[in-house]
């Protein structure tokens, strides 16, 4: 996608082929910055300070974080120690130990002296075939929109809210949930987003915005407890968020808030998706609300937010009293039940264990 009109992604390896690249997503919107990593201890506290976040682009991360490791120590006890560093990093999105999985896999059988480039090799795939994921989740998507244009909103802007950011920041490139929003504006399908601002840490306001606009998608910010309210009016023709982990009956983790919009959208008769790439399944866990390990972050983050000063400096300010305590749900579990349905790359899935396994097969064995 684009920044300053210049295509990018999220993460690349760099010219000299030993570190990493990425775009520091704690700057955005108000500077654009690209960052080298050169270390596994780099790359495991790019994760935890969310200058990469998302599922898919920090198991991306992740991949490349093994392969740094790696580079520098290519034995079994170091492979062992990379793995549990960086899969300590963020707990609840499946893509993380998915990735790094994977990319063990690759490298154990091998000799030492060939672990690393299989490594770099590895994670350069798991980015590739991310981008060709999120372009089939596009796909897919755009079917729904091109429907609800057709037969609701014939010569209208189609209204698609979203929370967080599952765009093509969360990921290598494309997205999740903004990849058949973007479809739609490439097919010059009149679209507009309601974007969440998403408290506590703003993805929607500074990133999916930031995203949009650099796009020319028509959006508009909303803070988060207008949705319901927008969805009574009509105002919203579906609802398409992403996840960090969909459980094997189709429970769906995302970013705190989620949940509370799928009960508006169930309310009120409006399509509620999730756009998902199939690495986000997590066909070892039934029950999302009991089995997924929920992050709990820094108190800080709530009772402190950043903004651009006058002066064109970022500040940090407090917006509760001193002695407040915050508590810090990273993210809720929305039940199968609440959901229409899954945009994955194979197709439109049904929010349940008969769907789920009807489209990955492979993945359910």
């Amino acid at each position: 996608m684009l920044i300053e009109g210049r295509h990018t992604r999220t993460i690349w390896l760099e010219d000299d082929g030993e570190s990493v690249g990425i775009l520091d997503q704690t700057k955005l919107p108000f500077h654009v910055i690209r960052v080298k990593l050169t270390s596994i201890n780099a790359v495991a506290h790019a994760i935890s300070s969310m200058q990469v976040r998302g599922a898919p682009l920090i198991g991306a991360a992740g991949a490349y974080g093994l392969a740094l490791a790696l580079a520098v120590d290519p034995s079994d006890a170091s492979l062992s120690a990379a793995h549990e560093l960086l899969a300590r990093a963020r707990p609840t999105a499946i893509n993380l130990r998915w990735a790094l999985d994977r990319v063990a896999a690759r490298v154990r059988p091998l000799a030492t002296k060939s672990r690393a480039q299989a490594a770099f090799a590895e994670a350069k795939a798991i980015c590739d075939e991310d981008v060709a994921i999120n372009e089939g989740i596009g796909r897919h998507g755009l079917k729904l929109i091109e429907a609800i244009a057709k037969t609701k909103k014939p010569g209208a802007p189609v209204n698609v809210l979203t929370h967080c950011n599952a765009g093509w920041l969360a990921t290598v490139d494309r997205g999740t949930a903004t990849s058949p929003i973007y479809a739609a504006h490439e097919q010059d399908l009149p679209i507009h987003v309601f974007v969440d601002e998403t408290r506590p840490r703003n993805q929607g306001a500074y990133l999916t915005c930031f995203e949009l606009g650099e796009e020319g998608v028509p959006h508009t910010l909303i803070v988060d407890n207008s949705g319901g309210h927008l969805m009574q009016h009509g105002l919203v023709d579906l609802v398409i968020v992403g996840t960090d982990r969909v459980t094997a009956r189709g429970d769906v983790a995302n970013k705190i808030g989620t949940y509370l919009k799928a009960l508006a959208a169930k309310d009120n008769g409006v399509p509620f998706y999730v756009a998902l790439p199939s690495p986000t399944i997590d066909f070892s866990v039934e029950d999302g609300v009991r089995d997924i390990p929920i992050e709990e972050r820094s108190g800080e983050e709530v009772t402190h937010v950043a903004g651009i000063g006058e002066d064109g400096e970022v500040e940090r300010v407090r917006i509760a009293p001193e002695r407040t305590k915050a508590a810090n749900p990273a993210f809720d579990v929305t039940p199968a039940r609440l959901v229409t349905g899954l945009i994955t790359e194979r197709g439109v899935a049904q929010a349940s264990r008969e769907g789920l396994r009807a489209l990955f097969p492979d993945r359910a064995a």
